[in-house]
């Protein structure tokens, strides 16, 4: 029979187990289960709710059983529906009835709440590790390449010159707001619920306080109708985590792109790439396919949660059994991409005159052109209808933007001079961008060395 099953006649029907059983993806929590339950121990005890041998007693067990657990020695059923009732089921083959006290004055309810905080709050320490390392191996080939060109685009056309470490601290700065995010949603993660009992508390005098700074929350939950029912902090988790995802598969679209030979501005390390079983020539950028293709897995893990709580009404449903295989699954695909794209990074190539040669078109500095005119006092409007029209004279006469004579600029722009035919240089395009935060060659380089000082911390 089972631990809760009291009231009932007859064993659970052999479907039904296997139906409701989570310990085969709820185990990955027991460090933070048995955590949990050593705070609570303690605190009964503290209370007078249990005596303090015991409690002591519940301690050591409790850390065999996760040593059990760790070496691989501890025995998993279905019958036991849950890592709880696992580990308060060995708890009890030990203690018997004296184990059977650890349960006072808690719900598997605030106990799954409890556990999940904490082990949301164990990862999300991890995930901003390997974002850090993310960003360094960024800022690492930024500051390698602080002197690279290649054209920037808008609407997939080349647009301007920009350097290349320009371009990659961008996506440093896109993970800064998700590490921003991440540590946004810890401290709403980092509130204590146990106490909160099923739904309605308990009329034991625990000790809530006292459990929450043995575990190191910043504070109690207020409402234990809202303590067992809320999963806005995994929700908001995943939404951190989507929005992150979608950094990386933009990056990656980038590197796909850069690795074409249309493009062929990088080339990847061998060691993060992959063949075709047809084609003996072929070298494909796996990491970043892969990883823009996970992103839709880490949305779906997302909807799932949002989906799965959109309806549930207050307060636990055992509905809520189903958020944690998306949030494990997201949490796990994060880490995995985490793991094998800064090396990635790392390690590419960048093909410096490839890049040089496509940002030479003397049409990517028209705006340079237009600018020009407004230090000469021409409206805005009107430099930018000069500079159009002389783009197009060229195109109508086969000419390249630097091909013309000053004479057959000034057709097009009357006020142009002979500074005016020096300026479809990328160097001195870059050159003329110094402003903070722009593609000038000083100002990239305070940005490499702003994020290095940064990461340093």
């Amino acid at each position: 029979m089972a631990m809760w099953g009291g009231r009932f006649a007859i064993d659970t029907d052999r479907e039904m187990t296997e139906f409701s059983e989570s310990i085969s993806f709820d185990k990955r929590l027991y460090k933070y289960d048995i955590q949990g339950s050593k705070a609570h121990a303690t605190m009964l005890a503290a209370q007078g709710i249990i005596p303090t041998e015991t409690a002591e007693q519940i301690a050591v067990e409790l850390d065999k059983i996760e040593q059990s657990i760790e070496q691989g020695d501890f025995t998993f059923t279905a019958k036991l529906e849950d890592i709880h009732m696992h580990i308060e089921s060995a708890l009890i083959d030990v203690m018997g009835d004296e184990g059977a006290r650890l349960h006072s004055g808690r719900s598997r309810n605030d106990q799954v709440a409890l556990d999940i905080r904490l082990y949301l709050r164990s990862e999300i320490a991890v995930i901003d590790e390997l974002l850090k390392s993310f960003q360094t191996a960024l800022t690492e080939q930024a500051d390698k390449n602080d002197t690279t060109i290649l054209p920037g685009f808008t609407h997939l056309q080349h647009a301007q010159p920009v350097l290349f470490a320009h371009h990659l601290l961008a996506y440093v700065e896109m993970f800064q707001r998700d590490r921003e995010r991440l540590s946004g949603c810890a401290k709403r993660i980092n509130v204590m619920p146990l106490g909160a009992g099923a739904l309605a508390g308990t009329t034991l005098p625990l000790d809530r306080e006292f459990v929450c700074q043995q575990l190191g929350f910043n504070a109690l939950t207020r409402n234990s109708m809202d303590a067992v029912a809320d999963r806005d902090f995994a929700i908001e988790l995943l939404s951190d985590l989507a929005i992150f995802a979608m950094h990386v598969s933009r990056l990656s679209e980038d590197i796909i792109l850069w690795c074409s030979q249309e493009f062929d501005f990088i080339e990847l390390d061998d060691a993060f790439c992959t063949g075709s079983s047809l084609m003996p020539q072929k070298k494909n950028p796996d990491i970043a396919e892969l990883s823009r293709g996970k992103t839709a897995r880490i949305y779906g893990d997302l909807m799932a949660l949002l989906t799965l709580c959109k309806g549930l009404p207050l307060t636990y449903n055992r509905d809520l059994q189903e958020d944690k295989e998306p949030i494990f699954d997201a949490i796990d695909t994060v880490k995995k991409i985490l793991r094998v794209f800064p090396p990635m990074v790392a390690t590419m190539n960048a093909k410096t005159e490839k890049m040089l040669a496509a940002a030479s078109d003397p049409a990517l500095m028209a705006t340079d052109l237009a600018e020009k005119l407004v230090e000469l006092k021409v409206p805005f409007r009107n430099a930018h209808h000069r500079i159009g029209a002389f783009v197009k004279w060229c195109d109508e006469n086969d000419k390249a933007l630097n091909a013309v004579t000053l004479e057959e600029m000034q057709l097009t722009i009357p006020e142009a001079t002979a500074e005016f035919l020096t300026m479809f240089d990328p160097q001195g395009s870059i050159a003329r961008r110094e402003l903070f935060g722009a593609t000038g060659f000083k100002a990239v380089r305070a940005q490499i060395d702003f994020w290095q000082k940064k990461l340093e911390e």
